[in-house]
């Protein structure tokens, strides 16, 4: 059945209605009452007065609700940790000009009963990602001063939600460039000033593990949402292929981007993917608010990977990511083994259609190439040399390669991998360490995160740990298509029973 219901222009989805309809005849604020529903409804989840900087989205709402912060209060604290940190000036590229009149508008609504769903709750946005007057540059010299000429459609859902487009967030050129951003520079890691955050969602990564937001926008291409997920010890899901519209969004890759949330934790993901996806849909509404009341797993069937994604894995990711298949297995999870997977010549293939579709978008540059990040124009030239066979083959295979998975999936519902092969790599030598043997980027970084894009598989990325230098760890929990909120059910229980997430790089200011 399909359960979609469009809604008329400039009307606000309010998911609690959507879950019972009853609570439709109930003024707004006793319809949100934390004593009515979980979930959505339930988010008491720090005792107040809380540390901003530290706030998840459900923390800001129930402080919103109780009088205890305004959002006026939260973005001058967070303007303020911004304008003090080398963090702040190498993430967040610009705040967004009509920022404090939202404050403003927010706090109205709060203090006259009028409040949405998210109001209030600020957010960072890639800078290849569209908000209304505001520059938007895409990380490259290219385009200029360019000013969005209107929000991209998920920003314009989130804003309708009652969310605050907060600051425009570094990324590498176009979304596929190197670490060294020519335009802005290079956005280190919180954890590790000698570390990369990750890319393409540089910003968004670093800026949420140094807690200048609870909550980010990031696109995922080949790995760009959890690969800084992974290495900044935060929470990333890139979503179903398609879920999140990809409207106003600068394009890498048509049939490989992705756009998503990027937070702290699985249950602030499950908070605000309602308010994202292309159209209100009844049930992943209903299965987020089941996922933010979800404390156990049982019967829950999980496949672990024999091959490939276990290999060219550091020994400390592997023993961390083996410790939280037995914290799921607590949960009253079933582990089962999956079959050998042939991954690598769909990773070849994901790879093959990403240059390729590069290329198509930025070759007519070519006479200007001495503008292009340098790590972009590299990726470039081997798109060129692609061959147009070789290009529709990849595309014909994706196929074959989603029945692959599906067929390793028949008798489990999610698997979950180790996340990246070791901690963040080094920025001076461009390497990962796996086990003392240095591996280029390329080799580590999209090697369990490409063929998720390349199918379309919802992939959930959250810290697993500390690796054998500090650093952040994580693990990668996979659904079949449209199972995004199973996904985070597993997430949010996992980080009910540990504190990895919980887990800051030192000197972040309370």
């Amino acid at each position: 059945m399909n359960m979609t219901m469009p809604l008329p222009a400039g009307e606000v989805l309010d998911p609690l209605t959507l879950v019972d309809p009853a609570l439709a005849d109930l003024p707004f604020r006793r319809r949100h009452s934390p004593a009515l529903l979980p979930g959505l409804a339930r988010v008491e989840a720090r005792p107040l007065p809380m540390d901003i900087p530290f706030a998840g989205i459900g923390d800001l709402l129930a402080a919103y609700r109780h009088g205890a912060v305004t959002p006026i209060d939260v973005i001058a604290r967070l303007r303020d940790s911004i304008s003090k940190s080398v963090a702040g000036a190498q993430a967040v590229l610009r705040f967004v000009p009509d920022l404090d009149r939202a404050a403003q508008e927010s706090a109205r609504r709060w203090a006259d009963g009028s409040a949405r769903p998210l109001e209030g709750i600020p957010f960072g946005v890639k800078d290849i990602i569209d908000v209304a007057g505001t520059l938007t540059t895409s990380g490259s010299w290219f385009t200029g001063d360019r000013v969005a000429p209107a929000d991209a459609d998920v920003v314009g859902r989130l804003r309708a939600a009652g969310a605050i487009p907060f600051a425009m967030l570094a990324t590498t050129e176009f979304a596929s460039g190197s670490p060294h951003n020519p335009r802005y520079g290079t956005v280190t890691n919180p954890w590790d000033a000698s570390r990369w955050t990750g890319g393409s969602s540089t910003g968004s990564g670093a800026a949420l593990a140094a807690r200048f937001m609870p909550f980010a926008l990031g696109t995922d291409t080949g790995g760009s949402i959890r690969v800084p997920s992974c290495w900044c010890g935060t929470t990333g899901l890139k979503p179903s292929r398609e879920l999140v519209s990809r409207q106003g969004v600068a394009p890498l890759s048509w049939t490989l981007d992705h756009i998503g949330p990027m937070t702290r934790s699985a249950s602030d993901i499950a908070r605000v993917l309602p308010f994202m996806a292309v159209e209100p849909d009844i049930s992943l509404i209903a299965d987020c608010e089941t996922a933010l009341s979800t404390t156990t797993l049982a019967g829950l069937r999980i496949g672990v990977p024999v091959n490939w994604f276990t290999e060219v894995v550091d020994t400390t990711v592997l023993t961390n990511w083996m410790a939280s298949v037995d914290v799921l297995r607590s949960l009253g999870c079933v582990v089962t083994p999956l079959p050998a997977l042939d991954i690598a010549p769909f990773h070849a293939d994901g790879w093959t259609v990403l240059l390729s579709e590069l290329t198509a978008h930025q070759s007519e540059r070519l006479d200007r190439a001495s503008l292009f990040d340098r790590g972009l124009l590299a990726r470039l030239e081997q798109g060129l040399a692609i061959s147009a066979g070789d290009y529709g083959r990849a595309l014909q295979r994706r196929k074959a390669a989603q029945d692959m998975m599906l067929s390793a999936m028949g008798d489990v519902d999610l698997i979950v991998t180790p996340g990246l092969g070791g901690e963040a790599g080094s920025l001076k030598t461009l390497t990962v360490d796996v086990d003392g043997q240095a591996y280029a980027f390329g080799e580590i970084i999209s090697r369990n995160t490409m063929i998720f894009d390349y199918t379309g598989f919802p992939a959930l990325m959250l810290p697993s740990g500390l690796g054998r230098s500090g650093l952040p760890t994580g693990m990668q929990i996979v659904g079949r298509p449209g199972a995004d909120a199973l996904c985070l059910k597993a997430g949010v229980a996992f980080q009910t029973a540990t504190t990895h997430h919980l887990n800051a790089p030192a000197g972040i200011p309370a």
